[in-house]
């Protein structure tokens, strides 16, 4: 199975065409968050019909830039990630959009506890799953995926406890455009592809009993 995921568009989608290959080749595209700038259904409707033209397989979540009418929008299309989990064979995708708590008051902010409400919730839905991915829009807390310009961390704590806790194979984050990385956190592979427009997203593969997951630009 292979999945590319790529989050905060903001609803720049120049950059599909340069990954038509791989969106074309994909079992499923997952848009972990922020697929718009304030914005709400008509501007998400029209990040993922661009999307639509290489591949219809598609599983979305809001992020904190996206009004809360898009979660609504998502859930009524069925491919709503949030709070929610989704079953491949043996491969689960389960996912929290919105973020925690910002100093700048965004359209979609959510407390920690309910961060650990959704996530447990999508969880709940798959647990029996051989291969777990989890998309959360918010970074876990202290890892190279949640360092602000100014060297602080500002990740979620709920969503680093989640993932000692339940041990996805893969955390697919984003959120904090300036902290694209590659981490681990216990046994899990932590990645934020920073915003789609700067070139870079994230692709994973299950096959033959193992996981791959990994960063990967347009260029």
């Amino acid at each position: 199975m292979k999945i590319i995921s790529f989050g905060d568009i903001h609803e720049d989608t120049s950059n599909l065409i340069k990954i038509k290959p791989e969106l074309e080749t994909a079992d499923v595209i997952v848009l972990s968050g922020d697929l718009t700038n304030c914005h709400g259904k008509a501007e998400t409707k029209k990040v993922l019909d661009a999307v639509k033209k290489y591949n219809k397989h598609l599983l979305v979540q809001y992020g904190n830039m996206d009004i809360p009418e898009v979660d609504r929008y998502l859930s009524a299309e069925g491919i709503n990630l949030h709070g929610n989990g989704y079953l491949f064979g043996d491969v689960a995708i389960f996912g929290c959009g919105g973020s925690s708590p910002t100093p700048f008051h965004t359209p979609s902010e959510i407390s920690e506890a309910d961060i650990g409400r959704f996530l447990t919730h999508g969880f709940n839905k798959v647990q029996g799953a051989t291969w777990k991915i989890m998309i959360c829009h918010t970074p876990p807390k202290d890892t190279a995926t949640d360092i602000i310009r100014n060297g602080m961390h500002v990740g979620s704590q709920t969503v680093r406890d989640f993932v000692l806790k339940h041990k996805p194979h893969v955390c697919i984050t984003g959120h904090i455009h300036e902290s694209r990385a590659r981490d681990t956190v216990g046994d899990t592979i932590i990645l934020n592809a920073g915003m789609f427009r700067d070139g870079w997203y994230a692709e994973v593969i299950i096959d033959k009993g193992q996981i791959s997951a990994a960063l990967k630009s347009v260029a």
